[in-house]
């Protein structure tokens, strides 16, 4: 058996949502007698070591009473020290949202240090939470997706508005808003911080909806059951962290009651996804659907609560999801990151086609 850390917070938008995912994994691995490792990753980018069983409240200010700080080493068998002394971890479940903890950049480090963890590695982390790369991946594999564009000026897109635009680079719906021409479009790229590193268009579908399923890789490939989020406009973020009990209590339809083909049709994509991004460890892929249609829309590759609440068919505990999750990365070696092996293979075909199809 590891030791496992729980890694949450960062330096991201969606840093409090991930606490409450952290502390959320922590006390089920806790409950399992698995005595976790907690460490809290501040929005400046500090490290800390706190209590597990802590409470959300505690993070309202910043780091918790009596957090203990710890530097990270990215050296191989390093990591975090306390002081002269190396934190003994050698497993990490990421419940880091956005930003560097699911774009690659924890990921990579993790790999340098030799410490395994659990989604996808650096360079699918890197694809999928590019949703111009992932759009492009999508399209260039001849399956469903909207014509996504880069956001720019002078390149107005050749299908009519409203529009919906987003982050570039993002998650949780943070930034995400429906124009109705592309100057308004253009007026958001200049002044939204969350498009900071660019931004995204693609038609908007009045009458769409969301369809969500998580996919999770151990003990086998399996499927949740789909979800179907009640929502006016788009599910955005207020509706699934603010409203309600929050992600979890927001108003969907679980299982969603579909036609079994259009069902078939999302789990035969789902599948392909999983292999065309490299998906590990657990994710959430969204759809969207309109009449019958079926568009791949995105991957979030550490989706909030980790997508525990969607194992209701196949009914699957939190506390075992959580257990497979560690149990995934004391089966599998640690990794050594490479940017001249596959690893970088893979970021520049993304890059490439970004490029063409942008």
């Amino acid at each position: 058996m590891t030791n496992p850390a729980v890694v949450f917070g960062g330096p991201s938008p969606e840093h409090d949502i991930s606490v409450l995912t952290g502390l959320q994994a922590a006390r089920l691995l806790a409950e399992a007698g698995r005595d976790p490792v907690a460490v809290y990753w501040s929005k400046v980018g500090r490290w800390y070591r706190v209590d597990p069983a802590g409470e959300a409240s505690h993070y309202a200010a910043g780091p918790p009473p009596k957090a203990r700080e710890l530097r990270f080493v990215a050296e191989p068998n390093i990591g975090w020290m306390v002081k002269r002394r190396r934190l003994d971890v050698d497993t990490v479940l990421n419940c880091c949202h956005g930003g560097p903890g699911e774009d690659g950049t924890l990921q990579g480090a993790l790999d340098i240090v030799g410490v395994r963890h659990s989604g996808t590695d650096a360079a699918a982390s890197a694809l999928c939470m590019d949703k111009l790369a992932f759009g492009a991946l999508v399209s260039a594999a001849g399956l469903p997706g909207l014509p996504r564009r880069l956001l720019t000026a002078g390149a107005e897109p050749d299908y009519p508005p409203p529009y919906i635009v987003k982050p570039r680079f993002g998650g949780s719906s943070i930034g995400i808003e429906v124009v109705d021409d592309y100057g308004t479009a253009l007026a958001l790229l200049r002044s939204s911080p969350h498009m900071d590193r660019g931004g995204v268009i693609e038609p908007y579908l009045d009458g769409g909806r969301d369809l969500n399923l998580a996919i999770r890789t151990y003990p086998q490939l399996q499927l949740s059951a789909i979800e179907a989020p009640v929502s006016e406009q788009f599910y955005g973020y207020e509706e699934k962290y603010l409203s309600g009990g929050g992600i979890e209590g927001s108003a969907r339809e679980l299982p969603a009651r579909l036609p079994p083909d259009l069902e078939g049709r999302i789990r035969s994509l789902a599948t392909t996804v999983t292999e065309l991004a490299g998906i590990r460890s657990i994710a959430r892929l969204d759809f969207l659907e309109r009449d019958g249609e079926l568009w791949i829309n995105e991957v979030n590759t550490i989706p909030g609560s980790l997508s525990l609440y969607l194992w209701v068919d196949p009914p699957i505990s939190r506390r075992q999801i959580v257990l497979d999750l560690v149990s995934e990365m004391e089966n599998s070696s640690a990794r050594v990151f490479s940017t001249t092996g596959s690893d970088g293979v893979a970021l520049q075909s993304a890059a490439s086609i970004a490029a063409k199809l942008g």
